[in-house]
């Protein structure tokens, strides 16, 4: 199988092309950080292609696509994993900086759609496929700071439904992975900004979910029949639950 990974050259991204490679498939990897996808590809070698594209710079998306060589033309691909996306800063509405907001936007909604767009025609004119999109729990449960994070990730979850809905008929699946809180990532560090200390913090004196409990699930999804379609999956620690609502007495 010939995956798409976006986001790939750290966290749940590069563990996910770790995994997939390991169990015999090639990945394209897509990140910003040319650098670091060419030690990927220096670790994986020939199952492993390096992509370096902004998915803010939406333009730059499909003719990188459709340059592709061979074995790794577009034609070819057969299923994409969604993975690119930030959090940043966690202040209240009213406080937050707009560019954030525009930032989160434009990675986790324009960038996901933009390559999805791309891709879509070859799924169908292939009648095969898989979209594995990463969600999260911050889609379905708000949070003080959450914001517009998890305004994208809502907009994540609903796509990948309505996806479901329009490719019905198609042998093209479409999965929405919701995690809740995983360590090992630079999500918190980006989230603040480079603030390492406020980054450790989030995970202090926790039992969190790994970047290879994500990637496992990705290969799970990917190793089921092709008749089986997993909608959505919502996953957290053991230690991680729900909160009561919020009520302000005045």
């Amino acid at each position: 199988m010939l995956v798409v990974v976006t986001g790939a050259s750290t966290g749940f991204g590069y563990h996910i092309s770790k995994i997939l490679i390991e169990h015999g498939h090639q990945v394209i990897g897509i990140a910003r950080r040319k650098e670091k996808l060419d030690e990927i590809q220096s670790e994986f070698k020939d199952q492993f292609y390096p992509l370096a594209i902004d998915m803010t710079n939406l333009d730059s998306i499909e003719p990188a696509l459709k340059s592709l060589p061979a074995p790794f033309n577009i034609e070819k691909i057969d299923a994409l994993v969604n993975n690119a996306g930030l959090a940043l800063g966690l202040a209240t509405a009213d406080k937050a900086d707009l560019k954030d907001w525009y930032q989160m936007i434009d990675t986790n909604i324009k960038g996901l759609v933009t390559i999805t767009h791309t891709l879509l025609p070859y799924f169908v004119q292939n009648n095969k496929g898989t979209i594995i999109n990463m969600g999260s729990v911050a889609g379905t449960y708000p949070y003080p700071g959450g914001n517009v994070y998890g305004g994208t990730k809502a907009f994540v979850e609903q796509f990948s439904l309505n996806l479901r809905a329009d490719l019905a008929g198609h042998n093209i699946r479409v999965t929405n992975i919701e995690p809740g809180l995983v360590g090992g990532t630079e999500f918190s560090l980006v989230r603040f900004h480079g603030d390492q200390n406020k980054a450790d913090n989030v995970y202090k004196d926790t039992k969190a979910l790994t970047p290879e409990d994500i990637a496992n699930t990705v290969d799970w999804i990917l190793s089921l029949p092709e008749h089986v379609n997993i909608n959505r999956i919502e996953l957290m620690p053991v230690m991680q639950s729900f909160s009561p609502f919020n009520i302000v007495k005045r």
